[in-house]
């Protein structure tokens, strides 16, 4: 995700540092930034170290990676050009939504019903991985249960139930359909046709849950090193990742930089795009006004192809995001961009000011299935979790290191999928997919 500047600072907001919120240095200028618990700066690499495994990327994947190592004994090192969770794990919209970006009918369809059923089988774990580790580590950062899926017409809400039947035929449960009357239980709104509930859905602070797991994986020894950008990667019998002032040597290279990759694996940045969201939240609201608008605090999001989410914060703010930019591109006015749509869901708060906005990129992949495998140095990686980032990147860090530790079969899994790049290579992918977004789009609009 790319920086942008705060709309207006809080009354109550620390000075803004280095172009952050709330003097929180190296991160975009969020309100997850200004509100992060530990806001400690990791040292860069110096010098050269050995590890066990290098893991590129300090977001959800990386960290998941090297807090499952670290509980196996292994000595692992993190590399991250930034600050932990500087990309979209610290900057989205704080949701935990189960299963992928594709439904598991598609799955089927696309890769045969023994495929669909081993995703199936791992389609809750991710959510169970983040409250697991919350509770084992005491993680501070505002857990609360219960996802809305907001449907605007018959046909979204036929597909939600389509949605449902699926996921009981693979012996999942948790997923209830809302009618009509029954929305203002969740969503105090008139826009919605129904939706459907999911009961181990929820919400949290993205940022606070990856710097305590962070700090969770350094307690058992991992070395996470911020500001240590890698600049070459050397696989084979002796692998190895260099930073502009360090190295590290090591049995094992993880790749977990999803859209912050840049340029330094193209065999992998070729699969996937950044995409950008974007997210404001308003002014505190007193825990009154932020109740009446979700009773329930459910987190929500709609039916739409380009959907719009949001939920209450623990400061009783209204966080609300949407929107998407192909290649990463930022709009040039956040707020301009989603204070409509905040105000045809709750018109009520056409008096309420925005006090951070904030853009930035997850990875998007032509299939929009996590492209997970290993090149032919032996350099392991994972990206493109197309949006459903904050469930999916922590199954797979665990299924990284898995792999590293000798346990392959889930692994094997996904790096059998197939994975194709972008048509169109760097030049065209980006207006080949928007003509395509615009065609979802449209029928959105029209409600066919």
């Amino acid at each position: 995700m790319s920086n942008t500047t705060p709309i207006s600072a809080p009354p109550d907001a620390a000075p803004a540092a280095d172009g952050a919120g709330g003097g929180n240095p190296g991160h975009a200028p969020s309100w997850y930034a200004a509100s992060a618990r530990d806001r400690r700066l990791r040292p860069p690499l110096e010098g050269e170290v050995e590890a066990d495994a290098c893991i590129i990327g300090a977001g959800f994947t990386g960290i998941s990676a090297a807090l499952e190592l670290a509980e196996r004994g292994f000595r692992v090192v993190v590399l991250e050009a930034e600050r932990i969770g500087f990309g979209a794990s610290g900057r989205n919209g704080g949701q935990i939504v189960n299963g992928y970006s594709r439904d598991l009918d598609t799955i089927a369809g696309r890769y045969g019903p023994e495929k669909a059923a081993a995703l199936a089988a791992m389609s809750l774990e991710g959510g169970r991985i983040i409250r697991d580790r919350i509770a084992r580590y005491r993680i501070d950062c505002d857990l609360r249960d219960g996802g809305f899926f907001a449907a605007f017409t018959a046909r979204q809400m036929r597909e939600l139930d389509a949605v449902r039947t699926t996921w009981q035929a693979y012996g999942h449960d948790g997923l209830e359909m809302v009618s009509r009357a029954e929305v203002g239980r969740y969503v105090a709104s008139d826009r919605y046709a129904g939706g459907m509930i999911d009961r181990h859905g929820g919400h949290i602070h993205p940022l606070n849950l990856v710097l305590g797991q962070a700090a969770a994986a350094e307690g058992l020894g991992a070395a996470i090193h911020e500001r240590s950008r890698a600049v070459r990667v050397e696989g084979g019998a002796a692998p190895a990742v260099h930073t502009a002032a360090g190295r590290v040597r090591c049995r094992d290279v993880l790749v977990c930089g999803n859209a912050y990759l840049g340029s330094l694996l193209p065999e992998i940045g070729r699969h996937m795009m950044p995409v950008s969201s974007h997210v404001m939240a308003t002014e505190p609201l007193g825990e009154a006004r932020a109740k009446a608008l979700l009773p329930a605090d459910f987190c929500v999001e709609d039916a739409n192809y380009v959907l719009d989410y949001y939920r209450r914060t623990a400061d009783h703010r209204l966080l609300y995001g949407g929107g998407i930019g192909y290649g990463g591109r930022d709009p040039s006015d956040i707020v301009g961009l989603l204070r409509p749509n905040m105000l045809k869901t709750f018109p009520g708060l056409a008096d309420v000011r925005i006090d951070y906005a904030w853009s930035g990129n997850f990875a998007l992949t032509f299939s929009r299935i996590p492209h997970v495998g290993r090149l032919p140095d032996g350099v392991w990686f994972s990206h493109g979790d197309s949006g459903h980032g904050v469930t999916t990147t922590h199954l797979l860090g665990r299924i990284l290191a898995e792999a590293v530790a000798g346990e392959s079969a889930r692994y094997a899994v996904w790096s059998a999928l197939p994975n194709m790049p972008f048509p169109g290579g760097r030049a065209f992918r980006v207006p080949l997919t928007v003509l395509g977004a615009w065609w979802f789009g449209l029928r959105d609009r029209l409600g066919i």
